[in-house]
């Protein structure tokens, strides 16, 4: 019985590396991508750093749920690691951003595997009435990667270089490898399992078509040609085509296959489609946040790219607080409770930084970052945890990694849309800067009329002061646009929670008149 609880406290320890690694991934990252942009250039693609990631990693969640269930969740969870981590090589040697854009892409295949596989595991491992309080060890991960990462990644650039934001991925993840060999204890499958690789063919060309036409629409190209790319234009178009009949075709196969990457009965279960819905919208918004909030920080209101890392703290542990509160009362209220708070703070919060101007200060943005992370950080506990309630061990890692899929497509979804509508409106902002600071050197016209000066500080000294009043109004429309957006997308989440019904973690008993009738009625 000891070495069993040793084992079980080994692999938690070894899985929460991992999340580590994941959430550490999202705090530096975000930080770091303005420096990387100034030094590789190509504002425009700024969201293909974190859509490439995002796309990718939730095209293979599915499948590597489905594995998961059919070969044992250790060997496919290694094998995610160890993609993660040669991601994060090639990606600190990239020399341009193409090449780290093709990287962040490979990384992000391994990163399917992490999130989804370690909730799966621990849900195997931990009795039910424990989940809950396991949500306090994932926000005390979450809590440590807001406080460590935004300095270490404001600290690589600033005293480094962008590279090291990847090389701290390596020790971390082989310590998490090299635990879990050992610990984590599986039965053997000695079935011959029927893979539908048809399915997971088509549902990955379905989603990486979508995702690259949402990416696409509306702005830049990205592939540096500096074409834009209108929403009926006949690229985008074409792969909203194609991704929509790869989808019908998906669902076909689904139907017919022995072992479906995506068993479609799933989504009869109302906590399953529901928490599905609310797991793509609260990403949407939350990945909106904090991928655009140090652009705005940086670029106007001007401060370093030490503090730009350190302003998302606040954000990251009001989630982590509400995640540790909401895993403690989990099991007194009813899952909707929780979603249906956190879908108003959100909304609030987002209401709240759609107001920012060029004289907001520091102190409203973390003020409004504290109420948009106590929103998202009530939902978070409730996602998997539903889920793993509401369903059998043998289609447990399927299920864990469908919410996750929902997630991740969420969240890509939302970067790519919100970048796309950033880019547009700072185009347009943008549009008359050429012809009304005509006076300005010809080799200075272009570099000082584009928003990416401001992410410059050596160049930003050299702007006169009316024209970066411009500048900062224009990334200011921008981004304010963002998050009306997510002020939506969290409207929208809203009424998505409240169709949630009172499913919980542990049902109430019933009383004994009504234990006496419903025995009764069995007999």
């Amino acid at each position: 019985m000891t070495n069993e609880k040793t084992n079980v406290t080994l692999v938690i320890v070894g899985l929460l590396l991992g999340m580590l690694i994941s959430a550490l991934d999202q705090t530096i990252m975000a930080t770091a991508m303005p420096t990387v942009v100034q030094e590789l250039g190509g504002l425009s693609l700024y969201s293909w750093i974190f859509s490439i990631y995002m796309l990718t990693s939730t095209a293979s969640m599915p499948i590597y749920g489905k594995l998961a269930d059919l070969y044992g969740r250790k060997k496919l969870y290694i094998a995610g690691m160890t993609l993660f981590m040669l991601g994060s090589v090639l990606c600190s040697l990239a020399g341009g951003m193409m090449e780290l854009i093709v990287f962040r892409g490979l990384q992000g295949l391994g990163a399917g595997a992490l999130m989804p596989l370690a909730v799966t595991i621990i849900g195997d491992l931990v009795p039910l009435e424990k989940r809950g309080r396991m949500q306090g060890m994932f926000a005390g991960v979450m809590t440590l990667a807001s406080v460590i990462g935004p300095a270490i990644g404001g600290m690589f650039v600033e005293y480094l270089s962008w590279q090291w934001v990847f090389y701290i991925n390596l020790p971390i993840g082989l310590a998490a490898i090299l635990i879990l060999i050992p610990a984590l204890k599986e039965t053997k499958n000695h079935g011959k399992p029927s893979i539908d690789w048809l399915g997971a063919l088509t549902m990955c060309g379905s989603v990486v078509a979508i995702l690259l036409a949402l990416v696409l629409g509306g702005g830049e190209s990205g592939l540096g040609s500096g074409q834009h790319n209108s929403w009926s234009s006949p690229q985008v178009a074409g792969l909203f085509l194609l991704g929509a009949v790869l989808l019908a075709l998906f669902l076909w196969i689904e139907t017919k296959a022995k072992e479906p990457i995506i068993p479609l009965p799933l989504f009869r279960n109302r906590i399953i489609s529901v928490t599905s819905i609310v797991a793509f919208l609260m990403s949407a918004g939350m990945f909106g946040a904090v991928t655009y909030i140090p652009l705005y920080v940086q670029g106007v209101i001007g401060v370093s790219p030490l503090l730009a890392g350190y302003i998302l703290t606040p954000l990251m542990l009001a989630v982590a607080a509400a995640v540790t509160l909401g895993g403690r009362l989990m099991d007194r209220f009813a899952y909707r409770t929780f979603n249906v708070l956190g879908m108003v703070l959100m909304g609030l919060g987002f209401s709240l930084f759609a107001t920012m101007d060029a004289d907001t200060t520091k102190l409203q943005v973390i003020v409004y970052m504290i109420v948009t992370g106590f929103g998202i950080g009530l939902i978070i506990p409730t996602l998997n945890t539903s889920v793993i309630g509401a369903i059998g061990r043998e289609r447990r890692g399927t299920a864990t990694s469908l919410v996750q899929f929902f997630r991740s497509i969420g969240g890509t979804i939302g970067v790519s849309v919100l970048g796309a509508l950033m880019t547009g409106r700072m185009a347009s902002g943008t549009a008359g800067l050429g012809e009304r600071f005509a006076s300005l050197p010809a080799d200075q016209l272009d570099k000082f009329t584009d928003p990416q000066a401001l992410l410059d500080p050596a160049v930003r000294t050299l702007l006169p002061a009316d024209l970066l009043a411009e500048l900062q109004n224009v990334l200011t429309h921008a981004v304010d646009g963002v998050f009306l957006a997510g002020t939506v997308i969290a409207a929208i989440g809203l009424v998505a929670a409240l169709l949630m019904g009172n499913a919980r973690m542990i049902q109430p008993a019933a009383p004994p008149a009504a234990s006496a009738t419903a025995d009764a009625k069995r007999t």
